[in-house]
């Protein structure tokens, strides 16, 4: 077995990989750029390398770098975790000609499987049902609108060397084809150093569904169940589960079998997923294969008991599969979602800066692979995933509400992220019925992301336990607590919702009277916590609590509610009291988020009408496009491509 295996990666997959080669006895060598100086990852492991600038294309995708590091350490394995060079042939021959052990496929499964181009042409060669698309190099623009028309609308135009949502973009018609083959273009290339392009007929109202398979050096390949990856933002992949609530076993083992002929086409060994498309007629489409560890392989594990990261290594090693097809049981549900720094209420426009706080879930049901601590910057280099949160129970709907209640007590600030969207679509009534598709997002937020509704009796809770938490706060400064406790209060949530209470207190609590109905509330909570665990009537309720000026913050399922609790006659008074007027920001186009300019589109005189591109900003390896939001002229342009703008800097002004 391998005494040291180098990670040529970051973040929490690093970690990942090495909590796994540390129980198994194996030294491990981190690599780090200078924005990774001091990372949670560097730190973890037994030896660290600096490789250079913090932009990925000087760093980590630097193969020469990489090797080197092997060189000074006496690595004698890489594992490449996902993204960067995992799917990198020329990455694979350089260790190769150093004798260095690659963790992954052979040389043969990379070049057809991880180019999605050569891909889809091996799978329909080798009789396997594909989408119908143009599997041949798109030329330009205007050559991508004729292949477009001719598959037929809409179509996915989609980066060959394409993964993590990065060079995709669905085409309803000619001008969306024409600018989204642009945008995927440069995307593509500014990701993954590849621009190739091909196009494919998108399936209406799909499941993305995948197959995870794992085959050693001596022909031996298994299925470990599948992974229902359909809850997907810009073809970015925000909740996945294990198994699919779509699946039967008939559907499971006929796409798990197909899944293992097409590894063994390719001679693969370690890894791999095959992904699917599903139609609701059961039917199901080979995608691609991704020949590396999935960013969602922990559903897997928690499901199947298999590490297959140790698996990996192992089958590097030359070791024996010691897991047959028969071996492999789905037991319970697992659910994984994807935290990143982003804003959700500002059409998830990355975020970056410092972890001011950071406290993760902990519990038997909850598992969570993260690569940052309070402290930690989050910049403007990278993929913006903070973490990934698992949850595990016997049936799905445990699952969920384990998700639910672990979302609730994450605690992340300094940053946006995307913690209370998560939570919003765990308590979704479709999402908890299991009818999901990739358009499930789009679908339930059309208008966007604005927080979750709450129902009337979740929405009494969080009023109840605001009640508790003013009363124990003014205890510490009044000295009659009776007067507290004896009278009736107000809690209003801004100006338009008021909600009349009354209490008694109660050992340990309140006995809280809303409309009529009694809330029994009892909690451990003192002044300073951020986090209050409430039983109310018998369940245990979770929120998150902070001052927001002369309100108290609670956030749980996903909303954030600013509650005031006054007297009855201060809550009148306090609807008198004048609103601060926000400023007139519709006469400037704002950079949404820190990043680079790519390309200003339009001068000073220009007219613009709303829907118009005006400019393209990238940051966090993603491209956006800004568009004009109504009619207008340009009246001043303060930003041109190359320009690294922060949050909220003007880049047009208009007349």
């Amino acid at each position: 077995m391998f005494k040291k295996i180098l990670i040529a990666n970051r973040g929490e997959i690093a970690c990942r990989v090495m909590r796994t080669a540390k129980d198994m006895g194996i030294k491990t060598v981190a690599v780090y750029s200078d924005a990774d100086d001091g990372a949670v990852h560097m730190k973890m492991a037994d030896e660290a390398v600096h490789i250079g600038p913090s932009a990925a294309a000087e760093s980590y995708l630097i193969i020469d770098k990489i090797i080197e590091a092997c060189k000074e350490t006496g690595a004698e394995a890489v594992h490449p975790g996902y993204g960067f060079l995992s799917e990198n042939q020329a990455f694979a021959d350089a260790l190769a000609k150093e004798n260095i052990a690659f963790i992954g496929p052979g040389k043969r499964a990379i070049a057809s499987m991880g180019d999605k181009i050569a891909s889809k042409k091996l799978a329909l060669e080798a009789g396997v049902n594909t989408v119908p698309g143009h599997m041949e190099l798109i030329d330009d623009a205007e050559h991508a609108v004729q292949i477009s028309s001719e598959i037929g609308y809409p179509v996915m135009i989609k980066a060959s060397a394409g993964g993590g949502g990065k060079g995709m973009r669905v085409a309803n018609n000619d001008e969306e084809a024409r600018e989204g083959f642009q945008s995927a273009k440069n995307e593509a290339m500014s990701a993954f150093g590849d621009d190739r392009i091909f196009i494919e007929k998108f399936v209406v109202d799909p499941r993305h569904i995948e197959i995870q398979v794992l085959a050693d050096k001596h022909g031996n390949c298994i299925y470990l169940g599948e992974r229902e990856c359909s809850i997907q933002r810009r073809h970015q992949k925000v909740i996945e589960e294990a198994p699919s609530p779509f699946l039967d076993e008939t559907l499971r083992k006929a796409m798990g079998e197909q899944a293992v002929a097409l590894a063994q086409e390719v001679d693969y060994h370690s890894a791999g997923t095959v992904e699917f498309i599903v139609g609701s007629n059961h039917k199901f489409y080979f995608l691609e294969m991704n020949t590396r560890l999935q960013v969602e392989h922990p559903v897997t594990e928690l499901i199947t008991g298999v590490d297959l990261v140790e698996q990996m290594i192992r089958i590097a090693d030359g070791e024996k599969l010691s897991i047959k097809q028969e071996d492999v049981q789905l037991n319970g549900w697992a659910i994984e979602c994807r935290l990143y720094a982003e804003d959700p209420y500002r059409g998830f426009l990355p975020s970056i800066g410092r972890l001011s706080r950071y406290t993760v879930p902990v519990g038997e049901t909850v598992r969570v692979d993260t690569g940052v601590t309070e402290g930690s910057e989050i910049t403007m280099f990278y993929d913006p995933m903070i973490a990934k949160l698992c949850t595990y129970g016997p049936d799905r709907a445990t699952a969920i509400s384990e998700m639910s209640k672990a979302l609730d007590s994450y605690d992340v600030q300094g940053i946006a992220h995307n913690i209370n969207f998560l939570n919003a679509v765990c308590n979704l009534p479709r999402f908890k019925s299991g009818n999901i598709t990739t358009g499930f997002i789009a679908e339930e937020y059309p208008e966007g992301f604005m927080g979750a509704e709450l129902d009337t009796a979740t929405y009494n809770n969080l009023v109840a336990i605001s009640v508790l938490v003013k009363l124990r706060q003014a205890t510490r400064s009044v000295t009659d607590v009776a007067s507290l406790t004896a009278s009736d209060w107000v809690v209003s949530e801004g100006l338009d919702r008021d909600t009349s209470v009354s209490i008694v207190d109660i050992d340990g609590g309140l006995d809280v009277t809303i409309d009529g109905q009694i809330i029994s509330i009892r909690s451990a909570w003192v002044p300073g916590d951020r986090r209050i665990d409430a039983d109310i009537d018998g369940t245990v309720i979770v929120a998150l609590l902070e001052k927001a000026k002369e309100a108290m913050r609670i956030t749980h399922g996903g909303a954030v509610l600013d509650l005031s609790v006054r007297r009855p006659r201060l809550a009148e008074l306090a609807k008198l009291m004048p609103l601060k007027v926000a400023p007139d920001m519709s006469k400037y186009l704002l950079c949404p988020m820190p990043g680079m300019i790519v390309s200003v589109s339009v001068s000073v005189g220009d007219e613009v009408k709303a829907g118009q591109p005006l400019a393209v900003v990238e940051a966090m390896k993603m491209e956006n496009i800004l568009r004009a939001e109504q009619d207008g002229v340009v009246a001043a342009v303060n930003a041109e491509a190359g320009d690294t703008l922060a949050v909220d800097a003007v880049i047009l002004e208009f007349e």
